[in-house]
């Protein structure tokens, strides 16, 4: 008996019953899937079942094996995972074979710091080659625990690693294409150099920061007689001013560079000297020759070719030549020219035959024999080589500027341009550049604005610079011939020592003795000389992981030989899509991916970049230990990555949150599916009350919504879309008018089973939309769905949900959507009701409506609905106007009152039918009916 000892029908309902706990507890089930997904060999069932179909190949931007995945990994990997598991639902055979890049800076330098650099040193390269194949194998085991414990599907027992000898083979075959083909060559000119690093750096290994750095003006004499296209100003001396903010890039200076067309003049300077400047700029002069100097002469550029001008203190000349680089952004007009420490001063040396003069040594220190500065560090000799200008009168003007300047992705430290000794890719050779503009117009971009972001790149870069000055990475193959200095590979040499490399790995360059390396009868090219030296500059570490398209997608059978899609963050514009497009087009003559995704990076929620310092870092083990995987998936598929996206504990909770509405809902329809037999019980589409077939019309277009946002990589879209289906359209609306049916009605009658068949319908289609994003849940949620041989094992071994034409009923639709804003209007009537304290719950109302001409027929065809569509106990429908109610959309007047009659203790409805059933006198006779018919009695304790 209830606690007033009237009878308790609590035990007569249907009440939902389902193991799918509340508590998701994600972080203990997870890895129990995860063991499951190991011992059912998920992932390789999944391309068993496929082996027909057409593939689509998602091929893996390499991370670095060099520490623990940070956040950005888990962004990378999770948007990777869900594409390659929503191409595989909807039929495609989608390998995904995760790979690291092992070689190069950064983990040579934590085996630097290790060791110290002296022992470094000391311990030869193939010994520090050794523990730096430790260090990239320790780090590839850790990351590749991380990556499968974020649900990431892959053939995680065959990863592909760079430094591996059968792809540092297929690089050097790469590399002999390039030298076959002419784009490989070995040259003197400037490049990125960090000076701490003591390497060459390729464009995408600088990042530029805001630098505070010394703005100089700096006078060179003209050297008499003046040229006649100078004007007459009396024999007055004159000098040309240049601007630089790098003065310690003064003492390689062997030219000024004037544009053609631009109009220079002369003008009265300080301490009767005369200035030559570009017109535009005298206003940037006002500081130091004052407002409005006077123009003593004007001259074209082109006519001021050939003068010559004197070093401002070294006893040595530097004549002005003409360079179109030259522009009035900045500066004077006239633009200090050293061709070995600028790539555009370098271009206009080479056309005037000038020497590609390089003071500074690997250490980024002037060399010794420089007069007054040798010995000192470059970047510490600014403020000296300033007071030199300034003693020997040649300084004009100095001040602070704030720009950016190039730093060393690695070391942070700032870094030079310096030219040296280098092998460098070229860009118009073979018009590498240009093929690579086209390719580039042949792929799909996403967002579209990287198409325009990597054209511009591509349209301005320099020759490749491929050659590093480091230990630990596959090394150029070349020779230096002992007899006439030339440095030397060839394709031969190289395909020759790929051979090798193939069962010994790259070590064997560095092992081997020279003589053992070279193909029978090898000499010098250039004298024929047969003493040979090895070179042992390594290879770009970005021609490494560039070159992977021949190295693993063509290399491995399974893998169909070309990538469908390349995803990684938009720095890669400038690393790894553009050394894959370099690589692939330079040897292949087309761009190795069909289409590019590219995501932004992750900030902390106030906007700033993560960092450690700060203490804004949120590591992703972290999250997982705490909430688990599927909530770091949901995080992922909720942002719209393309652009950049913010982190923090409330982002995550956010996130959290979301996820219980979702698997709530889920549980709920588990738990009203306990008694239901999809084979059995499952009620033909035709025969499904209205209700329940316009919820299965919902369905369609939620299918059909987040095909086409996957399709689009759209993921933000399917997780709004999954969301608001549970919390809207199911939650607020269907569920809480079929609860009474399914809960009240007998389990096994018509009524109910139509329900269950919706409830069906919506878990199967949601578990499968979902699975893609929250791959752990949606295989739970599976593994306790009702049995059905129609089902595989594993979700993840399931189709995509398709839309089901035969369940889209748009006429019916159309009229339950006006339904539902009379469910609307009715609501906010009722809540009147309850804030005057009339009514508690909807059920006690009595509710009368009445509808303007078009809706009439709607609600009458549904008069015995109404009362459960309004979740109310009684719905009387007036003529239009009869009531005195105000109007309200969709066109209806609604009137509510206390409903009449006694609440039953089994469905809460109140009803005038009760008593008429003696044996239940308590019960409404709907409730009467069903236990009788049911012969459920209510219990007594």
């Amino acid at each position: 008996m209830s606690k007033d000892g009237a009878p308790n029908f609590k035990a007569t309902l249907n009440l939902p019953s389902t193991s799918f706990p509340m508590r998701g507890n994600l972080p203990g089930r997870e890895p129990e899937i995860l063991a499951k997904w190991a011992e059912d060999r998920v992932y390789e069932r999944v391309l068993e079942a496929r082996a027909a179909s057409p593939r689509y190949l998602l091929h893996d931007g390499p991370p670095y094996a060099n520490g623990n995945i940070h956040i950005g990994h888990a962004l990378n990997k999770i948007i990777k995972d869900i594409i390659v598991k929503y191409k595989t639902m909807r039929g495609y055979l989608a390998p995904y074979v995760p790979g690291w890049d092992c070689h190069g800076l950064p983990i040579e330098l934590e085996v630097e710091k290790k060791l110290g650099r002296a022992k470094k040193a000391a311990l030869g390269k193939v010994e520090v080659r050794r523990l730096c194949r430790e260090y990239a194998t320790r780090f590839v085991d850790i990351q590749r625990k991380d990556f499968e414990r974020l649900g990431v599907f892959g053939d995680w027992a065959n990863p592909y690693l760079t430094m591996r000898g059968a792809y540092s083979a297929r690089e050097l075959r790469e590399l002999a294409t390039f030298a076959e083909n002419g784009d490989l060559y070995r040259g003197k000119k400037p490049v990125h150099w960090c000076a701490s690093c003591q390497t060459a750096l390729a464009e995408a290994e600088v990042e530029y920061k805001d630098a505070t750095t010394d703005s100089i003006y700096v006078t060179f004499p003209l050297i008499e007689p003046h040229p006649a296209a100078l004007p007459d100003i009396g024999g007055r001396p004159v000098a040309a001013v240049i601007w630089t903010t790098t003065p310690w890039t003064l003492p390689a200076n062997l030219a000024i560079a004037v544009h053609p067309d631009f109009e220079y003049v002369l003008v009265e300077g300080t301490d009767e000297q005369v200035l030559l400047v570009a017109r535009e700029m005298l206003p940037r002069l006002a500081a130091f020759v004052g407002e409005a100097p006077s123009v003593l002469g004007t001259m074209t550029g082109r006519a001021l070719d050939g003068l010559r001008t004197r070093h401002p203190w070294i006893d040595r000349e530097s004549p002005v030549i003409l360079g179109e680089h030259v522009t009035l952004e900045v500066g004077t007009g006239l633009v200090h020219t050293a061709p070995g420490h600028g790539q555009d001063d370098y271009e206009v040396g080479l056309r005037y035959g000038l020497d590609i003069y390089n003071p500074v040594d690997d250490r980024g220190r002037f060399v010794a024999d420089l007069p007054d500065f040798g010995g000192l560090a470059v970047l510490d000799a600014n403020p000296r080589i300033i007071e030199h200008l300034r003693d020997q009168g040649r300084l004009l003007g100095a001040e602070s500027m704030n720009h950016s300047y190039p730093h060393c992705w690695r070391c942070r430290n700032p870094v030079i341009f310096r030219a040296t000794e280098q092998w460098f890719v070229s860009m118009e050779k073979t018009d590498l550049r240009t093929r690579a503009l086209a390719a580039i117009e042949q792929v799909t971009w996403v967002p579209r604005w990287g198409r325009e972001r990597i054209r511009g790149m591509v349209n301005t870069r320099p020759d490749w610079c491929v050659s590093r000055q480091r230990v630990w990475g596959v090394p150029i193959v070349a020779v230096r011939c002992e007899g006439c200095g030339d440095v030397q590979t060839s394709a031969e040499l190289l395909r020759h020592v790929a051979d090798i490399f193939a069962e010994e790995t790259a070590d064997a360059w560095f092992a081997r003795a020279v003589d053992d390396l070279l193909p029978a009868g090898y000499a010098c090219r250039s004298c024929g000389g047969t003493t040979l030296a090895k070179e042992e500059d390594i290879l770009d570490v970005w021609f490494d992981s560039g070159v992977s398209f021949s190295a693993v997608v063509e290399e491995r059978a399974d893998l169909g030989g070309r990538a469908d899609l390349y995803v990684e963050g938009s720095d890669q514009h400038r690393g790894w899509f553009q050394s894959a497009l370099l690589t692939s087009v330079a040897t292949r003559g087309s761009a190795p991916f069909g289409t590019v995704l590219t995501h932004g990076f992750i900030l902390a929620d106030d906007g700033r970049k993560m960092s450690k310092s700060v203490g804004n870092v949120i590591a992703p083990q972290e999250v997982v230990k705490k909430h688990g995987a599927d909530i770091l998936r949901l995080w992922v598929a909720a942002e719209d990555y393309r652009n950049d996206i913010r982190i923090s504990p409330e982002i995550i909770t956010q996130a959290a949150d979301a996820y219980r509405r979702i698997r709530n809902t889920a549980r709920f329809l588990l738990g009203n599916l306990a008694d239901f037999d999809p084979s059995r019980d499952r009620v033909p589409d035709a025969e499904l009350l209205e209700i329940d077939r316009f919820v299965l019309d919902r369905l369609q277009q939620l299918i059909e919504h987040c095909r086409g946002a996957y399709d689009d990589f759209e993921f933000h879209v399917v997780f709004h879309a999954l969301n608001n289906f549970c919390s809207v359209d199911l939650s607020a609306l269907y569920l809480d008018i079929a609860k009474d049916r399914l809960y009240c009605e007998a389990a096994d009658s018509k009524e109910r089973r139509s329900g269950q068949t919706a409830l069906y319908a919506l878990l199967d289609g949601m578990v499968r939309l979902m699975a893609p994003i929250l791959a752990f849940t949606a295989e739970d949620i599976w593994r306790h769905m009702p049995a059905d041989a129609a089902r595989p094992a594993s979700v993840h071994e399931a189709e995509f949900p398709s839309v089901d034409p035969a369940r889209r009923v748009p006429d019916l639709a159309q009229e339950w959507d006006q339904l539902i804003e009379v469910r609307n209007a009715v609501t906010k009537t009722l809540e009147g009701l309850r804030q005057g304290g009339e009514i508690k719950h909807s059920l006690e109302a009595h509710v009368v409506l009445a509808p303007n001409a078009a809706l009439a027929p709607v609600l009458a065809a549904r008069a015995e609905q109404l009362a459960d569509l309004l979740i109310v106990s009684r719905v009387d429908l007036d003529p239009a106007d009869s009531i005195g109610a105000p109007v309200l959309p969709p066109g209806i007047a609604v009137s509510a009152r206390r409903a009449e009659g006694a609440k039953c203790p089994r469905c809460w409805n109140y009803r005038t039918d009760g008593g008429a059933n003696p044996t239940f006198a308590d019960l409404c006779g709907r409730c009467a009916g069903v236990l009788a018919v049911t012969g459920a009695e209510p219990t007594t304790s």
